[in-house]
């Protein structure tokens, strides 16, 4: 079974998915969005994404603030959720904690000594990754 991760901002979706024994989260693609309300294109893209790997759930990363409270960013994130919900009805769609994702993300680009320009084009595909992994290394558990 496989498992897209998600990282959702207002521009562009971070994607990832898992390999085949939901073990190692690797990334795809970052989905990019001219208009923040526009969702159609992306959301025709996740299903095609869905088909395409077989995935039979999706890892929304949730962005708590630091002290647990939820913000603007969590109120948008879960809006998205219900429409993924809503259009992919089969796909389990799990809210998952991404706190410091970003960060991890941004580390290990940083450790790769990649320029601010190559961090900047790749950073949300990481951070989906980041996403992902937590959630399957928790399931390992």
């Amino acid at each position: 079974m496989r498992i897209l991760g998600l990282d959702y901002g207002d521009k562009t979706i971070g994607v990832a998915v898992s390999d085949p024994f939901g073990w190692t989260a690797q990334g795809v693609e970052i989905i990019r969005r001219e208009n923040p309300a526009e969702y159609k294109k992306s959301l025709r893209r996740l299903g095609e994404l869905i088909e395409e790997y077989h995935a039979e759930a999706i890892v929304l990363g949730y962005p708590k603030n630091l002290d647990n409270s939820e913000g603007e960013r969590c109120e948008k994130t879960k809006a998205f959720c219900e429409r993924l919900k809503n259009r992919f009805p089969k796909t389990e769609v799990v809210l998952w904690d991404e706190r410091f994702s970003t960060v991890a993300a941004e580390r290990a680009l940083r450790e790769a000594n990649l320029s601010h320009g190559q961090r900047k084009r790749v950073i949300d595909k990481m951070a989906a990754v980041h996403i992902l992994q937590g959630y399957l290394d928790s399931r390992s558990k």
